[in-house]
């Protein structure tokens, strides 16, 4: 598909924002405890939102204590005082590739500094508001690991039956989108085939992609981490494309 850009793979084979285990459990927790505020309450099977927090959680080894305590912060018992605030920034990498972010804040103020900081270190610019959401919608992505083709093909034809629009498969990952309202059907479908299901998971995707010459590449990936290791930002997305001679220096280095 025309938009589909590695940085959606790639981010989790890397994996390296994730060692940080404390980090990641806290923007775990804040995803779970959106999902009970704005999803529909705390019962997974009529929340759809929490229930792919919470798959999410449990794929990552998050505590169960932890688990409910986000879920008791996202209905209001055992707050702890403060209120998060979701926010969107949107801005360039080195070589003009778009980049969007989403982040959960106690401070707004505090994250928006943060943002800038990291954006004006690694090359970019933050933006106005708008300036790049144009270039993205949100939709299903289901991510399964296959290393048969043929087999990811014929997963492919399951999911679309089952309300999928697009497939990408690509070195042993395939991808699978939707519309948002089709995810659960989708994942359900290929959750019963038996493989091995990375993530699924709303996401924000490039309709269209740009690919970068090496040195902006190389520059965009480290500022896409360098953003993603920030406390606030829950996840990052680009319309950047990489090169594979790029991507393996980046994933071995």
């Amino acid at each position: 598909m025309s938009g589909h850009s590695k940085w959606s793979t790639i981010k989790h084979q890397k994996g390296a924002a994730d060692a940080k285990r404390g980090v990641l459990f806290t923007k775990l927790s804040r995803e779970i405890a959106l999902a009970v505020r704005e999803g529909g309450g705390v019962d997974p099977d009529m929340n759809f939102k929490l229930r792919l927090a919470l798959d999410r959680a449990k794929s990552n080894n998050m505590p169960q204590d932890s688990i409910s305590r986000a879920v008791k912060r996202g209905s209001g018992e055992g707050s702890d005082g403060e209120s998060l605030e979701q926010v969107t920034y949107e801005g360039y990498g080195p070589g003009g590739g778009a980049i969007l972010l989403q982040a959960v804040t106690t401070n707004r103020n505090r994250t928006a500094a943060e943002v800038r900081s990291a954006f004006n270190r690694g090359g970019g610019n933050l933006g106005e508001s708008g300036c790049v959401a144009w270039n993205f919608e949100l939709r299903g992505v289901v991510t399964v690991d296959i290393e048969d083709e043929e087999r990811a093909e014929e997963l492919g034809l399951l999911a679309i039956d089952a309300g999928a629009e697009d497939i990408q498969i690509d070195e042993g990952v395939l991808e699978i989108y939707s519309p948002i309202e089709s995810l659960q059907d989708v994942q359900k479908s290929v959750a019963a085939e038996n493989v091995s299901v990375r993530s699924a998971e709303l996401s924000m995707v490039p309709k269209t992609t740009i690919e970068l010459a090496d040195k902006e590449a190389e520059q965009t990936l480290r500022l896409l981490d360098t953003l993603e290791e920030l406390d606030d930002i829950q996840k990052a997305f680009t319309n950047a494309d990489f090169s594979p001679e790029v991507l393996e220096r980046y994933q071995t280095g």
